[in-house]
């Protein structure tokens, strides 16, 4: 039986005040993310650019960055995720992180609707943990995990009816996490893997135990890969650059493991600025990421100049 996965274009750019993100989805498809995953044996439907429900227009003067836009990406993904989860593997194509908010909290409500736990697998450089009252920022690409997981204050956002649990979620190659929001992580079941305990340990004993754990349990496996999960010299087109994150060998093999898993029921795709890219370097390593999730082997990656 061949598999459908469902290309939703994101251009959601309201969680942070640096703007480009818009330009994510599109760059995904120049890159060639459609003919790489049909290539491989996929049926692909490219579902085009979705677009927010209508929002007021924002107080200029509002402490949290386009609250009122991003409320609507959330209403609005949350719909959609539910609508392709039952057509196949839907990948979700950003934009910031804070559509995160809608994709996964969708998802998990597909997964209540057909009695199966929501896992999540977190790969980013940031926890995303803050809530309204705590991110210092005020760009909410820094609150989506906080919001699925219902801890905190989200209000006017829509209710989450089906919280993921923290000890369902694996976060990994964190490296940048605010004091406050690490407490709050601290305090929490969340299942954690910072660069130290990478460099440390692998990737290949934390990432297989939480596998087995979500295949235990049948459950429905959300990835959420954010550029900067990646070291900045391999993928600088992100806002928000961290040194000392993933390489190519680590990000791949974490996709291969996961494809061989046959675990992922849906993806995020986030935070590509291509405003920030070098020649589309890191726009074609995350479809080349995308692909290695979805089957690509080691020996068939191509080979590619940038010069």
């Amino acid at each position: 039986m061949v598999q459908h996965v469902l290309l939703v274009g994101v251009p959601m750019d309201s969680g942070k005040a640096r703007d480009g993100c818009l330009m994510g989805p599109d760059a995904y498809r120049t890159a060639g993310l459609a003919p790489a995953l049909s290539g491989l044996g996929y049926e692909v439907t490219d579902c085009g650019n979705i677009s927010p429900a209508p929002f007021a227009a924002e107080t200029p003067d509002h402490p949290l960055h386009a609250l009122n836009e991003t409320v609507a990406w959330t209403q609005t993904l949350f719909d959609c995720a539910q609508e392709v989860m039952p057509q196949g593997v839907p990948v979700f194509l950003g934009g910031d992180h804070a559509l995160a908010m809608g994709s996964v909290s969708g998802v998990a409500a597909y997964a209540a609707s057909v009695g199966r736990p929501q896992y999540v697998l977190w790969l980013d450089a940031h926890a995303d943990f803050n809530d309204l009252s705590t991110t210092d920022s005020g760009n909410l690409h820094g609150t989506p995990a906080a919001y699925f997981t219902g801890s905190g204050d989200f209000a006017p956002f829509p209710v989450v009816q089906h919280p993921v649990p923290h000890e369902n979620i694996c976060m990994m190659g964190l490296r940048s996490v605010d004091d406050l929001e690490g407490r709050r992580v601290a305090a929490t079941d969340l299942q954690v893997h910072d660069m130290r305990d990478i460099d440390e340990n692998g990737v290949v004993k934390p990432l297989k135990d939480f596998l087995a754990r979500v295949a235990d349990n049948n459950g429905m496996l959300h990835v959420s890969l954010d550029v900067d999960f990646l070291d900045p010299s391999i993928a600088p087109a992100v806002g928000t650059t961290v040194p000392g994150g993933a390489t190519v060998r680590e990000a791949h093999l974490i996709c291969e493991i996961l494809h061989d898993s046959g675990l992922i029921t849906s993806m995020d795709l986030v935070e590509l600025n291509p405003f920030l890219d070098e020649r589309g370097r890191t726009a074609h390593l995350m479809v080349d990421l995308c692909a290695s999730a979805f089957g690509r082997r080691v020996f068939d990656r191509p080979t590619r100049s940038f010069l």
